[in-house]
């Protein structure tokens, strides 16, 4: 059973409040006496693509320190949650809401080590390197010194279709903590940038990512 802890956002609280209470219709049935249907067959272009995000996939090693942290917590986020999410951002912050809109799903995985664990970073590169293997575009990798505990390196991915952005995953690693972000969506590194601070997507320094080629 996946939990959403340690964020005590408002955006995040209404997006699982009302997007869990959002009511579904329940698929029609075709009548047993109706004759079967004539329709063409479906081509190759109308079948559904598997997505190019998928959100419920991670890196193995990710598992690997899951299993030592002392505190995890995994959570993933819907169209209907994010719509929601949108909404309740204050209309002075019209560039978060529009990051949200285009957004399909957000999936977030928080461990934390406590005082006494450390990260293994070899298992941290295992998980860079999965994301090279599968493709995807590293745009920056961001360090913020703070001292032995509190020093922050952000690594940040795209998913590219042709030109187009379909995603983005962004790491952030200090010492005893790992956040994963992967978000889906027609995004640009701009919006990452708004992002920040929401749905679990630490604040780091976007400057070098400002920059990006891909906007």
């Amino acid at each position: 059973m996946k939990h959403v802890v340690l964020l005590g956002l408002p955006v995040l609280c209404a997006a699982i409040f009302l997007g869990t209470a959002a009511a579904q219709e329940p698929a029609g049935q075709r009548s047993p006496q109706g004759p079967p249907s004539s329709g063409p067959a479906p081509t190759a272009s109308s079948i559904a693509q598997p997505p190019l995000v998928p959100l419920d996939w991670t890196p193995p090693a990710l598992a690997a320190l899951s299993a030592q942290a002392a505190v995890k917590s995994s959570f993933t986020l819907d169209r209907n949650m994010l719509s929601a999410a949108a909404g309740a951002v204050p209309d002075d912050d019209m560039p978060v809401r529009q990051a949200i809109n285009k957004l399909d799903g957000v999936s977030v995985h928080l461990l934390r080590f406590g005082n006494e664990g450390v990260i293994e970073e070899p298992l941290v590169d295992s998980i860079r390197d999965a994301y090279h293997l599968r493709g995807w575009k590293h745009l920056v990798t961001t360090t913020t010194s703070g001292g032995p505990v509190h020093s922050e390196t952000t690594d940040v991915w795209v998913v590219l279709d042709g030109v187009n952005v379909r995603g983005a995953v962004v790491m952030a690693e200090t010492p005893r903590s790992l956040t994963l972000v992967t978000v889906a969506g027609n995004v640009s590194p701009v919006d990452l940038l708004h992002l920040r601070g929401h749905f679990g997507i630490p604040r780091f320094d976007g400057e070098r990512l400002r920059d990006s080629h891909y906007r």
